[in-house]
């Protein structure tokens, strides 16, 4: 359904443990980012809500690869930062989306981020690679019911070097801390993706509490 197109492949370390960071903007792109992982020899795996998991074909996927469905906060479920300890101990590549669900920025920029991602990297003393993607809202638009296959689309997928997180070693993790590095990791991430669209982001990330928007579920576009 479609032909990814990988840069920055270098940027991927080719053993040991590391966070990837993705932008986010359609359901489809877990599966996406698993396909260029493997192209590039890695394999993923997921710190992703559970609501991913019953999606059809990609549920199954993500089952069947031994990826790991983490409940939204306040709800039973998998502890999302042991999981992720566990499998940095076994040196594998933990994707963690740090916006938390899909962009709610009109225009698909990545909105602001949560703290997930960098206090798993920071926790766990690993690298946290940036990358970024488009052309999947091609395959299957944001909130969208049914995944196009024809024609074939073109999806680029770049990833960036590690994000330099090393005015924060040391210091303590809370809120301020975490906020401030997760910033620089959606800095990180935002600038590949105007290289990929070419286009320059608004100067103010999104940030759906300012517009009335919930953290989770659907919105109205």
């Amino acid at each position: 359904m479609a032909k990814l197109r990988l840069s920055g492949v270098e940027n991927v370390p080719k053993t040991g443990a590391f966070v990837l960071a993705p932008n986010h903007y359609s359901e489809i792109d877990p599966l996406i980012i698993g396909v260029a992982m493997w192209k590039v020899g890695r394999m993923p795996r997921y710190m992703a809500k559970a609501s991913l998991f019953k999606i059809p074909v990609v549920g199954k996927l993500l089952h069947a690869s031994g990826q790991i469905p983490v409940e939204r906060a306040g709800a039973r479920g998998s502890d999302p930062l042991a999981a992720a300890k566990k499998i940095a101990e076994q040196g594998l590549a933990v994707v963690i989306y740090p916006e938390g669900t899909l962009t709610r920025d009109p225009d698909l920029w990545p909105m602001r981020g949560k703290t997930g991602a960098v206090r798993t990297a920071l926790e766990q003393g690993v690298p946290v690679i940036p990358v970024a993607h488009w052309g999947t809202q091609l395959v299957m638009p944001r909130y969208g019911k049914k995944i196009s296959f024809f024609p074939r689309k073109k999806i680029d997928v770049r990833f960036g070097p590690a994000v330099d997180l090393s005015a924060f070693a040391g210091r303590k993790l809370d809120s301020a801390t975490l906020a401030e590095a997760t910033d620089v990791v959606m800095e990180a991430i935002t600038a590949i993706f105007e290289e990929l669209r070419g286009e320059t982001a608004p100067a103010e990330r999104w940030d759906p509490a300012k517009h009335n928007q919930k953290d989770t579920g659907r919105f109205e576009q």
